[in-house]
């Protein structure tokens, strides 16, 4: 195979003049011998331009993926198309070396490739590259560790959601790995450099996806995951450079010092939550659980209280540091030895961090006056709450308000305070609010507070829809909506909470408030039995304005209402 002809079909494929018959002429040679080969050549040769090699990369990486597999065929049929064996070969032999050498775009694309040729050869047809990625986690060069980390990641991502008797090729391969990464870490700590970062991170990565879904007892003991905790309580303690400062505020996750500390603290609430909860494990992991609480846990949240103390201070936290951090928090309730640790900072966190993050925010307002349905859309992306700080200590509110009586009234008593006081800046309302209507599922099984709710819809709540300010408006409704199964005892307050919530359905200019509005009204009304005779004359504005604004936002959650 001609590299040369290749060269130029892949230059031919970026001209729209030449693109067309450049396609053609690749898709004529690819079933050739040593085509792929010399794709994987080009790939990695520096003396041609990037564009070129990318190309050639692209193109690579659609082969391996589309006939690097087998293909069972009936005895008469002929044959499908798959890789020949020498080109095979030749790609297992040099891919490591390609993934070490390449630049980031190159590499990110072979890492692809390597992920599909281990997925099908490895252990049965490529045991060699335990042995490759062996030599080079052993040298001494320390240009070759990035790349040779991400062939191991993609090694035990093949693994990751296996069963515990399917993984027996990676535990044996990281019998031998999970020592060498342990000591390189410990190695790069005191390397402040940004490369040393990034290195540390995909260790981190590497531990995650190994314990993540399956947690294997004979790589892991007392002794080993003592050093690791260390390793992950230092990488979470430790300060982010002070020039990271001058990187723009929604750039800085990207950096490696955050999201370094985000894989250590992603591995240490998995651990806690999966494995080291007693009581919550499954019986496999119940002498670790004992261990890891007993051990490790409190060690671990004091280290933790200090990311939260920081927080508190104003210090910027990415958040996603932030949200696994208080995942990790929301674990320590539960257990009587480090809630005993936790108790005296809790009212701390709920007043200083929780609060905070339930209030409307700048970056709140920004979103919701240049793009409101964009805000929409983040509001009810589930997605997005599985990532968020607010959502993560909304998680933490209600479990430390169920499970230890003394911290719901204390809540309780700092919401109503913000309430009632007469001055008070209305994203705090908004956010004290944010925080009773989360507890409503606890407050409306307590007959102490639940007496109360009515009252507090009625003065505190209602008032709200008239307020200039479309936020306070919508949180109006989200209220209600939380609170829909209320029992009023006066029939006006009921039809008070209707027609405010269909008003603002009908007649409100903001789109976020026409949202919430239309979800508060389709739950009050399955939730109360006098609400459907009181909207059934407003049935046909009703469903039109719910039409209007499923067609104008895309919003499933809405469609659903209508359904039901």
């Amino acid at each position: 195979m001609d590299p040369n002809t290749i060269i130029e079909a892949l230059r031919g494929t970026m001209d729209p003049a030449l693109r067309e018959a450049a396609e053609r002429q690749l898709n004529e040679a690819h079933k050739s011998l040593n085509f792929v080969s010399t794709l994987l050549q080009i790939t990695m040769s520096e003396q041609l331009d990037l564009p070129v090699r990318q190309a050639g990369v692209i193109y690579l990486k659609n082969m391996i993926t589309q006939y690097w597999p087998d293909r069972e065929t009936a005895p008469r049929d002929i044959s499908p198309y798959t890789i020949p064996e020498e080109d095979r070969h030749c790609i297992r032999e040099n891919i490591v070396e390609a993934i070490i050498h390449s630049p980031e775009l190159i590499r990110v694309q072979l890492t692809t490739c390597i992920h599909h040729i281990i997925k099908h050869d490895y252990p049965s047809r490529w045991t060699a590259i335990v042995d490759k990625i062996g030599f080079y986690l052993q040298s001494d060069n320390s240009a070759c560790w990035l790349g040779i980390l991400l062939c191991l990641y993609q090694l035990v991502k093949n693994y990751e959601y296996k069963k515990p008797e399917e993984r027996s090729p990676l535990v044996a391969a990281m019998q031998h790995f999970l020592p060498v990464l342990k000591d390189r870490f410990i190695q790069l700590l005191s390397d402040q450099s940004d490369q040393s970062v990034l290195i540390q991170k995909q260790i981190f990565k590497i531990f995650y996806a190994l314990v993540q879904y399956t947690l294997p007892l004979e790589l892991i003991n007392q002794q080993n995951l003592t050093e690791w905790i260390e390793i992950l309580k230092t990488v979470v303690n430790r300060d982010v450079p002070n020039e990271t400062l001058q990187v723009e505020e929604d750039d800085r996750p990207e950096l490696p010092w955050w999201k370094c500390k985000k894989w250590a603290l992603h591995i240490l609430a998995r651990l806690f939550e999966r494995y080291g909860s007693p009581g919550n494990v499954s019986k496999e992991y119940n002498e670790f659980a004992e261990v890891f609480l007993k051990v490790f846990a409190v060690g671990v949240q004091q280290v933790l209280l200090k990311v939260l103390y920081q927080y508190k201070e104003k210090q910027y936290m990415a958040p996603r540091v932030l949200q696994q951090t208080l995942n990790y928090i929301n674990q320590g309730v539960s257990h009587a030895l480090t809630w005993k640790n936790l108790k005296p900072h809790i009212q701390g966190i709920i007043q200083d961090v929780i609060f905070p993050l339930m209030c409307y925010t700048d970056a709140d307002e920004e979103l919701w006056q240049e793009d409101p349905y964009e805000y929409i859309r983040m509001k009810f992306d589930v997605f997005e709450d599985f990532i968020s700080p607010t959502t993560a200590a909304q998680t933490l509110l209600f479990t430390a308000c169920s499970k230890r009586k003394e911290v719901l009234q204390k809540t309780m008593g700092f919401c109503y305070q913000i309430l009632t006081e007469p001055n008070a800046d209305p994203r705090k309302k908004d956010g004290a609010l944010h925080m009773i209507g989360s507890l409503a599922e606890i407050l409306l099984k307590k007959k102490i507070y639940k007496d109360q709710m009515e009252y507090m819809l009625q003065n505190h709540v209602f008032p709200l829809f008239s307020s200039e300010l479309g936020y306070m408006r919508a949180r109006a409704c989200w209220v209600l909506h939380y609170f829909c199964e209320v029992k009023f005892k006066s029939d006006q307050n009921l039809q008070t909470a209707l027609e405010l919530t269909r008003r603002c359905l009908i007649d409100d200019r903001e789109m976020p408030v026409k949202v919430e509005a239309a979800i508060a009204l389709q739950v009050l009304i399955s939730n109360q039995e006098k609400a459907k005779e009181y909207i059934t004359p407003f049935i046909r504005p009703v469903m039109q304005a719910l039409l209007h604004i499923i067609r104008e936002t895309e919003n499933d959650d809405l469609t659903n209402l209508i359904v039901t």
